[in-house]
């Protein structure tokens, strides 16, 4: 340990960042560079200077991410055992007064279509004539590839997206969407990575996967309307993905564990296992300050480990960094749906925000999704919080 000062951490009570969680990220003091360090109350722990270890005095997490779970649960257990001593004051920082960074370097990013209340609303939206859920997908997690590139950490403003639409003539034009969504997720952090041609099984999930991140993968819902057949996503998603600066290790989670609601039919035998890994974890969207809906993620019909199987089968290789996420979280209640199309049904349903009715995203609108689990202790825990403000599209005009 470096200094000579030292103080213990004080953790009030009610703190959702006890001793039992303290998720990782990367921060830089106002005057330092970037390095990785951990929360610990209303503190960041520079690991660095507190475990004497060069892995932690980089830009990302990435080197720590590839070193494998026993070395992350090593890793853990000085931390946990360090929280409850002295440590020295010039290796320990106020959460108000650093700046975070995307914590981990992502190469690849993917995302799924996991929850059956999301399909199934979006279906009834889309194909009111036709049965809500296409015939695949109770048969495996549906997902695509985003852009990795267009992750960005909390807080980073949102500008407006451009793209081509359909009007209600029926003709085409390009401009700002009109129509720019949220979708309130939870993120799965890759770890340990996986050779070329060779699956991951539903069971080498804790193997491979670090922790879990909030994710808001912001949508252009008339962007995406016009250009999604047949091939799914593009422009609609890939502008801008919102990532939590916080990543919460799994081994925090332990007592969010349940079981994942019934599946009809039974899946294939490679995304069946021995563990479901099922998470008890509680979103709470704020729209300018006003919550507008709590998404519930433990009725996600797929499980992040079915999903790992799923999206590896085919022998592509995940690497240390590599980011997927849930797709939409929500439930069957009005007050759980996990996207504005949701909450105004498709804009003929206005939500009140701050006694305005409101349908899809204002430029100055700001969105902040937070989550909650059980904790180790009996109490619980935080995910820390993933926040952006939508900015004017960029104008067409040249210098």
């Amino acid at each position: 340990m470096t200094g000579s000062r030292v103080s213990r951490v004080e953790v009030p009570a009610d703190s959702l960042f006890g001793p039992e969680n303290m998720p990782y990220g990367v921060f830089a003091p106002a005057d330092g560079i970037f390095r990785v360090g951990c929360r610990l109350g209303d503190m960041v722990l520079d690991l660095a200077a507190l475990l004497d270890d060069p892995v932690f005095a980089r830009s990302e997490m990435n080197a720590l991410l590839a070193q494998g779970p026993s070395r992350w649960r090593e890793v853990r257990e000085r931390l946990r055992a360090l929280a409850d001593t002295a440590l020295p004051i010039d290796a320990v920082y106020p959460v108000s007064a650093v700046r975070m960074a995307l914590p981990v370097r992502i190469g690849d990013y993917v995302d799924f279509y996991a929850s059956i209340d999301h399909a199934t609303n979006l279906g009834r939206l889309f194909r009111p004539d036709s049965e809500p859920l296409l015939p695949n997908w109770r048969h495996l997690p549906v997902g695509y590839h985003g852009r990795a590139g267009t992750v960005v950490v909390s807080d980073t403003p949102i500008i407006r997206p451009r793209g081509q639409r359909r009007t209600a003539s029926g003709t085409t034009d390009f401009g700002p969407s009109e129509r720019l969504d949220i979708e309130a997720e939870l993120g799965f952090v890759v770890g340990t990575g996986s050779t070329l041609g060779t699956p991951v099984t539903v069971d080498e999930f804790t193997e491979h996967v670090f922790g879990v991140a909030l994710v808001n993968d912001w949508s252009a819902r008339d962007i995406q309307a016009w250009e999604y057949q047949p091939l799914g996503p593009f422009l609609g998603k890939s502008f801008a993905t919102s990532i939590s600066g916080w990543i919460t290790p799994l081994a925090a989670l332990t007592s969010a564990r349940v079981p994942l609601p019934a599946q009809d039919p039974e899946p294939l035998p490679y995304l069946r296992g021995l563990d479901d890994f099922g998470l008890d974890i509680d979103l709470t969207v704020a729209w300018n300050g006003a919550v507008v809906t709590h998404p519930p993620y433990a009725r996600m019909y797929w499980s992040p480990a079915q999903m790992l199987a799923h999206l590896t089968a085919n022998g592509a290789s995940i690497r240390p960094g590599d980011l997927y996420a849930s797709g939409t979280i929500s439930g069957p209640e009005r007050d759980q749906r996990g996207s504005f199309i949701e909450l105004s049904w498709g804009g003929a349903q206005p939500i009140t925000v701050n006694d305005q009715p409101r349908t899809f995203l204002a430029d100055g609108d700001e969105v902040t999704i937070t989550a909650s689990a059980p904790g180790a202790e009996g109490r619980p825990i935080g995910l820390g919080r993933v926040s952006g403000r939508i900015l004017p599209a960029h104008s067409t005009s040249r210098p």
